[in-house]
């Protein structure tokens, strides 16, 4: 599939509202809005992400439908990648390659990311990438109701 990143389109918030409010894939990235469900809570962080200086979200497209989003978040030097794909679209190779046309797009260094310990898919997709371990934390993951192993990564320069 043909990935490519561009930047959001008001049409695309559906989308995304969809996409964060499927119980598995909220599981999966465990930490999450407290009520996924609760759209007027995810128009203000839109809105607030789109308005952002220190925030750079990019839709992902696969063969030119939407099928997720990424950005990079956070003040110079502690900024953080995230990223999430339709669960739809799982497997594929989508994550690796929206993660590194947003790395492509956003030179600085270091990034971080963070990660349930137990999504092995994800971490594989940040290692891909050129993250690496550097730390685990406990957090409390919403989708989860509970405290959670989680793990900081690290894509330093060069």
């Amino acid at each position: 599939m043909d990935v490519c990143l561009r930047e959001v389109h008001d049409s695309d918030l559906p989308v995304f509202f969809r996409q964060m409010s499927d119980p598995e894939s909220s599981h999966m990235a465990a930490f999450t809005p407290e009520d996924p469900l609760d759209k007027d809570r995810f128009d203000a962080h839109w809105t607030k992400m789109r308005g952002s200086a220190a925030v750079d979200v990019r839709t992902v497209l696969a063969d030119g439908d939407v099928v997720g989003n990424a950005a990079v978040y956070g003040e110079p030097g502690e900024r953080e990648v995230t990223y999430w794909i339709d669960r739809a679209y799982w497997g594929r190779g989508l994550a690796t390659a929206a993660l590194r046309e947003l790395l492509a797009l956003v030179p600085e260094r270091p990034l971080y990311a963070r990660a349930a310990a137990d999504n092995a898919a994800s971490r594989r997709v940040l290692a891909k990438c050129g993250f690496r371990e550097t730390a685990r934390e406990r957090g409390f993951a919403a989708a989860r109701g509970a405290e959670i192993d989680e793990v900081v990564l690290v894509l330093d320069a060069g």
